[in-house]
């Protein structure tokens, strides 16, 4: 596939999927542009771009405001041009969005409430409307921004990024579980709406993949699972956690009109096979 040359950006570039997919892209030819919260984020992954001679641009800012990321877009179309893809990386959780039980229990209404327990009753709403926020607005504007110069150009690939959260909620994640549906959803619509203009827009579920933070309440394979990392691993058919290099076949077909052309408002699960297995 001739990537050679295309403009891609990437938003939220310096977390462990997507910079995998930065570099990835970076030595496929791809212009690629990075961005993030914070510069310094990216400094590590600019410099492995620079050792083998890719092109890049660091961008800053706020994936929820259309003004920050109509900025970026600017800056990105003055250097090279109309941007071919746009991968929706940008997004995330936050603790006090999360239960730290799976069911209601009576007791979390109760004044004998075990110090740091979390039921749905006592989730923080500004912070679960921030997670809401990144993952669903997140990617609405940055549709907006970078879809306008693709549909001026007649034609472009938007991936975004859903969960399998998308297919069936996880217990103690309900902000989460909430936006990622709504990406699934969202992605379709998109689908539908930009056909006419030549852009085709899909997701990727991935599935349970190995970062720090899954490290933490997961644990791994090697090293030893925790009980809920033992939970996944039996619903896992391929019994491991993915890595990031498992999304980027995936990613490269979706982007290519050659290989996907025909091929919108999707969104493919790279789970291990976590979908196929009730555990019942």
């Amino acid at each position: 596939m001739d990537f050679k040359n295309k403009v891609a950006v990437i938003t939220g570039a310096a977390g462990t999927l997507c910079s995998e997919i930065t570099l990835d892209l970076a030595k496929k030819g791809v212009k690629v542009v990075m961005v993030d919260l914070a510069a310094e984020k990216l400094q590590g992954l600019a410099e492995k771009i620079e050792a083998f001679g890719g092109e890049y641009m660091i961008e800053t800012g706020d994936v929820t405001s259309l003004e920050s990321m109509t900025k970026v877009a600017d800056n990105v179309f003055a250097k090279w041009g109309p941007c071919d893809f746009l991968i929706n990386g940008a997004g995330g959780n936050q603790l006090n969005a999360l239960t730290t039980i799976t069911e209601f229990d009576p007791i979390e209404l109760s004044n004998e409430k075990p110090e740091g327990m979390r039921g749905f009753f006592d989730l923080d709403m500004p912070t679960y409307e921030r997670v809401l926020k990144i993952n669903t607005i997140g990617t609405v504007v940055c549709c907006q921004a970078f879809g306008k110069q693709m549909a001026l150009a007649d034609g472009g690939a938007i991936i975004n990024f859903a969960s399998m959260n998308a297919y069936c909620p996880l217990t103690r994640v309900p902000a989460y579980a909430m936006s990622k549906a709504a990406i699934e959803n969202y992605t379709k619509w998109l689908g539908n709406y930009f056909a006419p203009a030549n852009i085709r827009v899909n997701a990727i579920a991935p599935g349970f993949f190995v970062n720090e933070r899954s490290i933490n309440y997961l644990g791994t394979v090697e090293t030893g699972l925790t009980a809920r990392g033992e939970q996944v691993i039996n619903h896992t058919p391929m019994k491991r956690f993915g890595v990031a290099s498992d999304l980027l076949g995936c990613v490269e077909w979706l982007l290519s009109d050659d290989k996907a052309g025909f091929v919108t408002g999707i969104t493919i699960p790279v789970d291990g096979g976590f979908l196929t297995k009730s555990g019942v």
